[in-house]
């Protein structure tokens, strides 16, 4: 996998925390890429992008759309140099309609999904995950159409264009609600910790102060979880016994298990439960993470090697394929790292002419040491 950037870097290289220097967030996602610089801006930059697009499968673009065309590296253009190209083309609100010039980042297109609207306590202003929610889902979306668009090829010889929009991806999140508002007319609202409709599904305190998430809103668990309390009498109680009254009757249901919880440790709970076979768990964080006997049998916390820091730990490659599982080969590397191997592999350039596009500033290199 190939990453070109422009030369001042990718804009993720100053997102997040610092570690001497070097972003730990760009560490993670640029993991396993080659890093290569180029200036897009520049005719001869152009050129050596439909250079390297005769040599790949799949070309993935995150620009505003319109901007590939105005170099002449849109699709019609990059298909008749690469029949079989697949290209995914990321964008806040996709490549046609009235908003497909706005500029957006994933929040914004979260926010524009309806997918804002839903999360958060009800009293409270809609919040948002402390991560980068809607580009994960449309890295996921785009990945999974390049794989159908691969597989279609198979059969046809010819490539095609993946159009992922951030704000459709995160809109599908919502379909749920759609066919609740087109026959009841009802809007979602927020719901703090509960999943509305699947009762009971939420965060419970415990006697200690902590917090414990159960979800047992099956008619088959709902009878181990009331097994589970001493109350074995409520699985049979009208109000509760079938999954439609329990929705009917959710804050009535919360405030009878809250008082089950609260007078249980979060150590406790969680054995009285798992013993009993009802999903129920506290809820971790980065450092119980990585105290987790779990996560490390799986090996989903990877010592990786980094030419700047020496090791640094990035989560495991999901999901796991038995056969040809994913593996990590070194973090994030710096801006144009790999440009002259990638330019001389690849391309096939001279030395010669990688050096004439260095000291044009058509291409950019940074040394190894």
């Amino acid at each position: 996998m190939i990453k070109v950037e422009e030369p001042a870097g990718d804009t993720l290289r100053g997102v997040g925390r610092q570690f001497h220097g070097k972003s730990l967030y760009a560490a993670s996602l640029f993991r396993n890429k080659s890093t290569i610089s180029i200036d897009l801006r520049k005719a001869e930059g152009q050129e050596v992008i439909k250079t390297l697009v005769a040599k790949c499968d799949v070309l993935i673009e995150n620009f505003r759309p319109g901007t590939l065309e105005s170099w002449g590296l849109g699709y019609p253009e990059l298909s008749k140099i690469n029949p079989g190209l697949i290209l995914v083309r990321i964008s806040g609100f996709g490549q046609t309609g009235p908003y497909s010039q706005r500029p957006g980042y994933g929040v914004i297109g979260e926010a524009v999904s309806g997918l804002r609207s839903i999360n958060g306590d009800p009293d409270r202003p809609p919040a948002r995950m402390a991560t980068a929610l809607t580009d994960y889902i449309t890295g996921l979306y785009g990945a999974f159409g390049a794989m159908v668009a691969l597989l279609n090829r198979q059969f046809t010889g010819r490539g095609q264009s993946v159009d992922a929009a951030l704000s459709e991806c995160a809109f599908s999140f919502m379909d749920p609600y759609v066919p609740i508002y087109d026959k009841l007319g009802e809007i979602a609202q927020r719901a703090g910790s509960r999943l509305p409709g699947a009762n009971p599904n939420n965060l419970y305190a415990t006697q200690d102060q902590s917090f414990i998430h159960i979800a047992a809103f099956s008619d088959s668990i709902f009878k181990r979880l009331c097994t589970a309390m001493g109350q074995v009498t409520l699985s049979l109680d009208p109000k509760f016994a079938l999954a439609q009254e329990r929705n009917e009757n959710a804050d009535e249901l919360d405030e009878i298990i809250a008082q089950w919880t609260a007078s249980h440790t979060l150590v406790d709970a969680e054995k009285i439960l798992s013993t009993a076979g009802v999903p129920a768990t506290r809820i971790f964080n980065i450092g119980d993470i990585f105290a987790d006997p779990h996560y490390r049998a799986r090996g989903m916390l990877v010592p990786t090697p980094d030419d700047d820091l020496g090791t640094i730990t990035l989560a495991a490659p999901v999901p796991r394929l038995s056969d040809t599982p994913g593996r990590i080969a070194h973090a994030g590397r710096r801006i144009g790292q790999d440009t002259r191997q990638v330019l001389a592999e690849v391309a096939e350039f001279s030395p010669e002419k990688i050096d004439r596009l260095v000291d044009a500033k058509i291409v950019f290199e940074k040394k190894r040491e």
